[in-house]
């Protein structure tokens, strides 16, 4: 069996090879990257930084619909077939992105044997978060919804050690994501300050003791909406 031309032990490999249909894109805090109904015609991939995906219906509504960081693909249902953006995309501060053209991501998936499995199992691990997302919605109330997505934002994995969150996101970006009011969030950040579930020091720390409280279901957290 012939191997492929490049062995790709990862994402960052490929996207760090100059090559026909790949550029390297910079963006300031707060710079649009694509808008709502733009043509769909390539797929970006955050080397370094943090981009916020937000919708707004026909009836003016808005609501943020993913936060996505480095290692992390976006706009890439144009490989489904869509033909213009289905969300609106933001850089949350200085980010590094590499934008692939729709010809080009499918020629590499096509020739890179690696990176089609590598892209494969990315996309079955983020179809598998939106699903839990999507239970959360439907069966958890805002404050625990609120208390997981916290402990995503801050990547809770090293026991005891608060994690804090390396980005400035707002009381009403967090509303917005968990399908509440800002002053429902306001009361619960509040509440689990004063339960030593988080701590302010410039940046948001998540501890411990907010893992614990959502994993064995404390009343703390079974707030009704």
């Amino acid at each position: 069996m012939k191997e492929p031309k490049h062995s790709l032990s990862g994402f960052e490999t490929y996207f760090a090879t100059p090559g026909a249909g790949k550029a390297i894109l910079s963006f300031k805090k707060n710079a649009l990257i694509f808008s709502q109904g733009d043509p769909a015609e390539t797929i970006f991939y955050i080397q370094k930084g943090r981009v916020k995906l937000h919708v707004v219906s026909d009836q003016g509504k808005e609501a943020v619909v993913a936060l996505m960081e480095a290692g992390q693909f976006f706009g890439e249902g144009c490989l489904n077939g869509d033909t213009a953006r289905v969300a609106t995309a933001v850089s949350l501060g200085d980010s590094k992105i590499v934008g692939i053209s729709k010809l080009a991501m499918r020629q590499a998936l096509k020739d890179e044997p690696n990176f089609a499995q590598r892209f494969v199992t990315y996309l079955i691990h983020r179809t598998s978060r939106v699903e839990e997302d999507l239970i959360d919605q439907l069966f958890n109330s805002s404050e625990r919804r609120l208390a997981r997505l916290l402990l995503l934002l801050a990547h809770f994995g090293k026991e005891g050690v608060p994690q804090p969150i390396d980005i400035d996101i707002s009381q009403e970006t967090l509303a917005e994501m968990i399908g509440t009011t800002r002053s429902r969030v306001s009361f619960f950040m509040n509440k689990f300050r004063k339960l030593g579930f988080i701590s302010y020091n410039g940046k948001i720390h998540v501890h411990n003791s907010l893992l614990n409280a959502v994993l064995h279901d404390k009343p703390a957290l079974r707030t009704d909406d």
